[in-house]
């Protein structure tokens, strides 16, 4: 009799909030990573973020900058493996998840890069701490963007699967040039393809059931003209190639990670960006898509710890990062942990801390 109430309960309560099952699948993710929810008025915005203090009070920051039609969510399982040695601030950006967004405003690379170099300048930086910024997708784009025109607020940089270079032809890029959103999501076949576009990983694939999946549909045909909007800013205007212009002015310490499999932005534009950054260190994951800091969580916040512990700014003698001299830093594929492979040593370089040799090795 009890089962039957409860039941019954939960089937009233799917009923009339839809969301709730991903809300609270959000908030468990939340609690595991210890991150707390906050907000703040920055540059003409509120801003929602989740935020997680360091263990140690002279920590370094690290920030995160999801994608399009992303949210601060998507950094949750990164989160949980820096919890305690960094302190966490992963926004919601404006226009996008809680953070407000406002009627006719830009929400392009340059002017969500500015936003971004006030949040954290507000929110951020702290005395005796320095900021390390990550950006996913779009998110890199606004990074590189933050960092080349505000390298006072950012230490160090990492570009995860960044857009904002010409890579190499995919059926996405294609699609984005011909005036198409190819996130876009208006049934049950749409949502699936565009889960299975961006995931490679079918473990990492969310489980979204009904009537979740019926209110997520809902609320993306909804966001259809802002997505719209947004995209043919990043991805048609003339500020679409901006972040990778930029690039050549970042004098920071920085790391470009990208998944072999990622059917988004493609691989080869990891290089385009290396090209233009060569104190970058490079990591290619073999065996991912898009969401590599969903679906590789433990291997890249491996890479963000080699960048905080080891990452070197441009030195005045290198120039591309292609021609072979003793300060490159070759690109490196990371297996899957289960692998547990052992760093090559090259004469040239350190050996990498122990829990980082055991999921990479340099090619």
């Amino acid at each position: 009799m009890l089962a039957a109430v409860f039941v019954s309960a939960m089937a009233v309560w799917l009923w009339r909030d839809p969301h709730a099952q991903v809300h609270a699948e959000f908030t468990r993710q939340r609690w595991a990573a210890g991150l707390s929810l906050d907000q703040v008025q920055v540059a003409d915005h509120r801003w929602v973020y989740a935020v997680r203090e360091a263990d140690e009070p002279d920590a370094p920051t690290v920030v995160m900058i999801h994608g399009f039609t992303g949210s601060k969510e998507n950094w949750y399982p990164l989160a949980a493996q820096l919890r305690g040695r960094y302190r966490l601030v992963i926004p919601d950006l404006p226009g996008w998840g809680a953070t407000e967004r406002i009627q006719g405003a830009d929400y392009g690379f340059v002017a969500q890069g500015a936003r971004v170099a006030e949040f954290i300048a507000q929110v951020a930086s702290q005395p005796g701490s320095e900021v390390a910024l990550l950006g996913h997708s779009m998110g890199g784009g606004i990074a590189a963007l933050t960092a080349a025109d505000h390298p006072q607020s950012v230490a160090r940089l990492g570009l995860f699967d960044a857009a904002g270079v010409r890579f190499k032809d995919n059926q996405f890029g294609i699609d984005v040039l011909d005036g198409k959103n190819p996130f876009a999501v208006d049934d049950e076949a749409s949502l699936k393809r565009y889960v299975d576009t961006v995931f490679h990983v079918e473990s990492a694939k969310p489980f979204i059931p009904w009537p979740a999946s019926r209110a997520l549909i809902a609320w993306r045909r909804q966001q259809a003209p802002f997505e719209q909007s947004v995209l043919d800013r990043i991805g048609r205007s003339e500020e679409r190639f901006l972040p990778g212009d930029a690039a050549a002015r970042i004098q920071q310490p920085a790391l470009l990670l990208w998944c072999k499999q990622d059917a988004v932005i493609d691989a080869s534009a990891m290089q385009l960006f290396g090209e233009k950054m060569p104190q970058a260190t490079q990591v290619l994951l073999d065996g991912c898509g898009h969401m590599s800091i969903m679906e590789r969580p433990q291997d890249v916040a491996a890479a963000v710890q080699l960048l905080i512990k080891k990452g070197e700014p441009r030195s005045k003698g290198w120039g591309c990062c292609w021609v072979p001299c003793c300060c490159w830093l070759p690109a490196a594929t990371v297996k899957p942990s289960s692998a547990r492979p052992l760093l090559r040593k090259r004469p040239h370089r350190k050996l990498l801390p122990g829990p980082l040799r055991a999921s990479m090795t340099l090619q």
